[in-house]
C-alpha cells in the first residue's frame, strides 16, 4: 500500500489537508471518509478503517475539515455547513485528480455530513455511517454547559477532548437549520449503517432514526462491544472488511474484468510484460506472469501520481541490476560488502558533451549514476565494484544499440 498527502482547496478557498491510501493494484474504487466532530484525520478509527479498505482494494482519502489537523482555518468560524461543503470540495479533489467517490464513509457527526453531503456527489453509490447521529443538533450535547453563553454572548469557549475551541452561535443557528430526515429519505443511494449498542456518546436510538427512515436498499450492522471512536483495533478492522464485502453487491468495481474484452486474452507469459490502460490520461496498470504494479505521471504533469513515471522506472531498472550485480561479485569474492546505496537521476545534455554525436545542437541523454559501498573494504576492492557496475546487464543493455520492432494487432472479431 502507499500512502499520498494532498492538499486542495475547501469551500472557503482555504488549504485542507489528506491522505490518500491506495492499494497495491489499480483501485477497485475510490472512497471518501469524513471524521468525527472536532477530531481528525489521523484518529485511530479513520486510519485502520482507510488502510484494510486499501487492503481489500479500495483507495481511500481521509481530510481535516476546516480549522483542524493539518488544515487551515479557524474551527471556530465553520459549521455542519462548512463540514458538508468541505466533503464536496474533497470529492472534487478526487474528480479532477483520480477519480470521484463511488464510496462516502462518515464517522460520528461526519457521518451526517455524509448523508447530508450525497446529493452533491452524483458519483457516489452508496453511503456508509458508523456511530452516527441522525441529526447534527446531537453534537448539542457537548455543548450543553456554555449553549447559553453562546446564544447570550455569540461565542464561548468549548472544550472537546483535549482542546479548546471556541464556538459562535452561527454554529449553533446552522445545526438546527438542516432537515436530516429530507436528506435521508431522499438519498437514492444504498446504505450501510454501523452502530455500537453500547456506545455512550451517540446512542443506538440514533441509528435506528437513520435507518427507519431511510429507504431502500439499506443494512444495519451492529458492532457489539466497541466503543464510539473504535479504539479497538480489531472493531475498525472489521468495519473496513465488512465495507469491502458490502459494497461490492452495490457499486460498480473498476476491476480489470469489467472492461470490453481485447483482441489478446491477458494473461503474460515469462519474459512478458503486459500495459493496460486504466484511465484516459496517464495511469497505466502493468503485469508480468507474476507481478503487478502502477505507472502514473506526477500531479504536476496532470497525472495522479499513483505510481512511478517511465522514466523513474528504467532508472530503477539500471539501479536495482546495478545493485544485484555488485552484490553478486562481491558474495563470489567474499568480501566485506555491508550494504550498497545506488542513487540515479536523468538529464538531457547538449551535444557538445558528446564526442560521438554527429548532428551539431543534438542532446544526449545523460544517467548520473551514484554508488554508495558501506564496509570494510580497501580501495582495490571499491574500484573493482565500481568497475563491475557498468558490467549489469541493464547497463549494457542501454549502451547498445537498441531496435524497438511495433506491431500492430488486428481487432478483435465482433461479438
Amino acid at each position: 500500500m502507499q500512502r499520498i498527502k494532498l492538499t486542495f482547496p475547501g469551500a472557503t478557498g482555504l488549504e485542507l489537508a489528506g491522505a490518500l491510501e491506495l492499494p497495491d493494484q489499480v483501485p477497485l474504487g475510490y472512497v471518501l471518509f469524513a471524521h468525527c466532530f472536532s477530531c481528525g484525520k489521523d484518529i485511530p478509527a479513520a486510519s485502520r478503517i482507510s488502510r484494510s479498505l486499501a487492503e481489500k482494494g479500495f483507495a481511500v482519502l481521509r481530510f481535516d475539515f476546516t480549522g483542524l489537523g493539518g488544515s487551515n482555518g479557524d474551527f471556530g468560524n465553520t459549521s455542519f455547513s462548512t463540514n458538508v461543503e468541505d466533503l464536496v470540495a474533497a470529492a472534487a479533489a478526487l474528480r479532477e485528480r483520480y477519480k470521484a467517490p463511488a464510496l462516502l464513509i462518515g464517522h460520528s457527526l461526519g457521518g451526517a455530513a455524509v448523508l447530508a453531503a450525497a446529493h452533491q456527489i452524483p458519483e457516489a453509490e452508496a453511503v456508509i455511517t458508523i456511530g452516527a447521529p441522525s441529526s447534527p443538533e446531537h453534537v448539542l450535547h457537548h455543548l450543553a454547559e456554555q449553549k447559553d453563553t453562546i446564544e447570550q454572548e455569540g461565542c464561548a469557549s468549548v472544550k472537546l477532548g483535549n482542546r479548546t475551541f471556541h464556538i459562535r452561535r452561527k454554529f449553533l443557528d446552522d445545526i438546527s437549520d438542516h432537515n436530516m430526515k429530507d436528506h435521508i429519505r431522499k438519498l437514492k443511494k444504498a446504505l450501510l449503517v454501523f452502530h455500537a449498542p453500547l456506545d455512550q456518546t451517540v446512542g443506538v436510538e440514533e441509528a435506528r432514526k437513520i435507518f427507519e427512515t431511510a429507504r431502500h436498499p439499506k443494512s444495519f450492522i451492529s458492532l457489539d462491544q466497541a466503543d464510539h471512536l473504535l479504539t479497538g483495533p480489531a472493531d475498525a478492522t472489521y468495519v473496513g472488511h465488512t465495507i469491502a464485502a458490502w459494497a461490492e453487491r452495490y457499486i460498480s468495481l473498476s476491476s480489470e474484468t469489467s472492461k470490453p474484452n481485447r483482441s489478446q486474452p491477458d494473461t503474460v507469459g515469462a519474459g512478458e510484460v503486459l500495459v493496460t490502460e486504466q484511465d484516459k490520461a496517464f495511469l497505466r496498470s502493468i503485469r508480468t506472469d507474476s507481478h503487478n504494479w502502477l505507472a502514473d505521471e506526477p500531479l504536476t504533469m496532470g497525472g495522479g501520481n499513483q505510481g512511478p513515471d517511465p522514466y523513474e522506472m528504467l532508472l530503477a531498472a539500471l539501479g536495482a541490476c546495478t545493485s544485484m550485480t555488485i552484490r553478486l561479485y562481491a558474495n563470489h569474492k567474499q568480501w566485506p560488502l555491508n550494504d550498497i546505496r545506488v542513487t540515479l537521476s536523468h538529464t538531457r545534455e547538449h551535444s557538445q558533451d558528446c564526442a560521438d554525436c554527429e548532428k551539431e545542437g543534438q542532446k544526449i541523454d545523460v544517467i548520473e549514476r551514484r554508488i554508495e559501498l558501506t564496509g570494510p573494504l580497501d580501495q582495490e576492492q571499491r574500484a573493482r565494484l565500481l568497475q563491475i557496475a557498468g558490467r549489469c546487464p541493464v547497463h549494457r543493455t542501454l549502451e547498445n544499440k537498441i531496435v524497438v520492432r511495433d506491431h500492430l494487432l488486428p481487432l478483435a472479431p465482433s461479438a
